[in-house]
């Protein structure tokens, strides 16, 4: 059997070395000034799942696209599909496109994946509004990274990183004009989102609404090939 490795992404250590002493210290000063009462006890117990629940959060699983990637999209995070549909992309592409979107819950894994191999052609930063990252509006009202890259192809992928309601920090690794590759971090959002992909409207749709799908590992959709 296949052992998969996983562990914490760098995007989490500081704060959970920082959740872990406040927590420790915490329950010592309560120890030392009450001994082993009832609120002790409680607070030790509250104390190890809040961690548990962050480290959770943090988990980065070692991953691989285990096909031939060429001419597929894949999902660039963990999560369910809140949106397929054809949109125009005004902000950068500037034309008809088809529009998939992940939410990520607290309790997905909150790395990002590239979706495609390419070179990364695009990267901007805009802030924005918090609301909740599965309202539609979110996609073009809160704060998002937004990462265009061109396939050998020659096709313009648009990847977008969305903050939510409770996600106030989005990490972009994809720097322009670097290469890129499925099997490579996008960048990290904390603490629940969303991804938009924006692809040509003559592609394949592989997912359907409220599918879960496995960023890294699910083909979302595959490109027409180009003439």
């Amino acid at each position: 059997m296949a052992i998969r490795k996983m562990k914490v992404h760098k995007e989490g250590t500081g704060l959970l070395l920082t959740l872990f002493s406040c927590l420790f210290l915490l329950n010592l000063v309560l120890f030392h000034t009450n001994g082993k009462c009832t609120l002790f006890y409680s607070l030790s117990f509250a104390s190890l799942v809040l961690f548990l629940l962050v480290l959770n959060f943090f988990r980065s699983p070692f991953r691989r696209f285990p096909f031939d990637s060429e001419g597929l999209v894949i999902a660039p995070a963990d999560g369910t599909i809140v949106a397929i549909e054809e949109v125009t992309e005004n902000e950068m592409l500037h034309r008809p496109c088809i529009q998939i979107s992940i939410f990520m819950s607290v309790f997905n894994v909150h790395a990002n994946w590239f979706p495609v191999n390419g070179t990364v052609k695009h990267v901007s930063h805009r802030k924005g509004r918090f609301m909740a990252a599965y309202l539609p509006k979110s996609s073009i009202e809160n704060e998002r990274s937004t990462i265009v890259i061109r396939t050998k192809c020659g096709c313009d992928i648009l990847t977008r990183q969305i903050a939510g309601a409770i996600a106030r920090r989005i990490v972009t690794y994809a720097r322009e004009a670097e290469s890129c590759h499925v099997d490579e971090h996008l960048g990290f959002i904390k603490f629940g989102s969303r991804v938009d992909i924006y692809i040509p409207v003559e592609s394949e749709i592989l997912v359907e609404m409220d599918q879960k799908v496995t960023g890294n590992q699910t083909p979302i959709a595959r490109l027409a090939k180009q003439n």
